[in-house]
């Protein structure tokens, strides 16, 4: 197993566009549904990130999941969004059973939704600052009270609600960059939504290079419970969608029905086709 605090990166195998073939030499990261993922657990994950940040080095944080990798297979520029960044794991059971038939099983699902707790616990501990970006107005202050009172002693140096559409307004930007480098947080969570968040880390990224950014998503949401998850047996068993489904249907109903589904399927599809022509079981070892 790869030392956790240096996980090397490289380029896609554009043979894996479709989500089948094999990572490039030298690399641990673990190519699904067109992405390149680190294996990383929750608990590895927290402890790079904090073992990058008593180093002083700053990263970036994506948590792709089967609407992310959907969109990445289109789009180039979100599939290099990706890989570009220092960290990326699975945030959907789908790419877990995926990698599992592949033969280079991821070893769980990451969700920016825990790591919002389990990376602020840690930053508490270390009395290190976080700030939270994201949400409609009041959320994120509900979000900061709701981890504060998890983490006795948690540092949240600022939360902002962007109004949508702000990233081009120069001034609005600078606003932004501002606040940040004012108050020079070892955390960052950007709860935008893919890619407007990690396209703004990208661009916030160089004034503050000993910064960790996460792209979480509706994490700040779910942590301040206005937006409920999904029971852990759900999550557990890929069923975290038809939860949200069932919650918010005019929303997300294409996107989970008639995007989303399919893909998976197809993933999921081809990783058996591949399974089934090579022999090759969960951990990569040739059936007999």
């Amino acid at each position: 197993m790869a030392d956790p605090t240096s996980i090397p990166t490289a380029a896609l195998d554009p043979a894996f566009a479709a989500g089948i073939g094999a990572a490039g030499p030298g690399t641990d990261r673990v190519p699904v549904a067109g992405v390149l993922l680190d294996p990383f657990t929750e608990a590895r994950v927290v402890a790079h990130i904090m073992a990058a940040l008593e180093r002083g080095e700053g990263g970036h944080l994506v948590t792709p999941n089967v609407d992310i990798c959907r969109a990445a297979a289109r789009d180039p520029s979100l599939r290099e969004l990706i890989d570009a960044a220092e960290l990326a794991v699975a945030d959907g059971m789908p790419l877990v059973w995926a990698s599992r038939l592949l033969g280079r099983p991821l070893p769980e699902r990451v969700t920016g939704a825990d790591l919002i707790w389990s990376l602020t616990g840690a930053a508490a501990a270390r009395g290190l600052p976080v700030y939270l970006i994201g949400g409609p107005p009041g959320v994120a202050e509900a979000a900061r009270d709701a981890l504060c009172g998890r983490h006795p002693g948690l540092v949240v140096a600022g939360v902002h609600a962007p109004p949508y559409g702000f990233e081009t307004s120069p001034a609005a930007l600078a606003e932004m960059r501002g606040r940040l480098v004012a108050t020079r947080p070892s955390l960052v969570f950007v709860g935008l939504g893919f890619p407007r968040q990690d396209r703004l880390i990208t661009r916030l990224r160089p004034d503050l290079p000993g910064t960790w950014f996460v792209g979480c998503g509706a994490a700040i949401a779910f942590a301040a419970g206005s937006v409920r998850r999904a029971p852990g047996w759900m999550g557990d068993h890929g069923l975290e969608w038809l939860f949200r489904l069932i919650s918010e249907p005019h929303r997300l109903a294409r996107r989970y029905l008639v995007d989303d589904l399919p893909f998976a399927l197809r993933l999921l599809t081809r990783a058996l086709l591949h399974r089934a022509l090579t022999g090759r079981p969960p951990g990569g070892r040739r059936s007999p």
